[in-house]
């Protein structure tokens, strides 16, 4: 009988993650046991020594401090993501695209939280772009964004939302920056849209994994993640395959 695996998973992947897992399981008879979770917050908990096999981060910054402290294998590189607006609709932001929308300060802008969540890093880093391009509003921006999600003593939410439909239903922003993936699984709704930033600001966000024991299973499951099947379910999801172009 196989050890049950243990995968700790950035939260965006659970809409992926948890077919997927299921499908691994039918085919291997290895069990996995996933904690989703902001993957800052889930690096720190394996640096105060919880077990963790697998760690799959929306980000290459935190499996690359663990492996250079010598705690996990090489990351690789499973899947992309960009970031998106998500908007209440309303009188107020009726016709309006990205631009129009951020840069209107009567709306509230909801965010997730930098360095907690890799979400949070990336808007602030569209933040950065935005600053570039059009002086004075990046930094305002910054002041303006609520932290909602995705931190230490952030919201919780009821299990199985969006975190960005729920929060605008909830009326705690009238907009909401998060990741592009989940804009698949807001298709049809009538009172929420979701709208693109283009290119020239938007940011890649590279997802990637590590192992973090040596065992066969841990092994057996990151192949899987990697390989073709394991790419269906993410890009079902909405996600980008690895090999994306930016």
């Amino acid at each position: 009988m196989h050890p049950t695996l243990t995968l700790f998973a950035a939260g965006s992947l659970r809409r992926a993650f948890i077919p997927l897992q299921a499908q691994f399981t039918q085919q291997t008879g290895i069990a996995v046991d996933i904690t989703f979770g902001p993957a800052g917050l889930l690096r720190e908990r394996i640096e105060k020594g919880e077990a963790c096999s697998v760690f799959a981060s929306a980000n290459r910054q935190h499996p690359q401090a663990l492996h250079e402290a010598g705690r996990a294998q090489s990351p690789r590189l499973f899947a992309r993501n960009e970031l998106i607006l998500t908007v209440k609709n309303s009188p107020q932001t009726a016709g309006k695209e990205w631009l129009e929308l951020l840069s209107d300060s009567a709306l509230r802008l909801g965010t997730s939280t930098p360095e907690c969540d890799p979400s949070g890093d990336y808007t602030w880093q569209l933040f950065d772009h935005i600053e570039a391009s059009h002086p004075g509003l990046g930094e305002s921006l910054k002041r303006r964004a609520v932290q909602l999600v995705g931190g230490r003593d952030t919201l919780t939410l009821p299990p199985g939302v969006i975190a960005s439909s729920w929060l605008l239903r909830e009326g705690w922003a009238d907009l909401f920056i998060g990741y592009a993936h989940y804009a698949t699984a807001l298709v049809g709704e009538t009172d929420i849209r979701s709208v693109s930033i283009p290119a020239p600001w938007n940011i890649q966000a590279d997802y990637q994994l590590t192992t973090l024991d040596e065992s066969a299973g841990a092994q057996r499951l990151c192949r899987f993640i990697l390989g073709a099947e394991g790419q269906q379910y993410l890009q079902a999801a909405g996600f980008l395959p690895a090999n994306a172009e930016s």
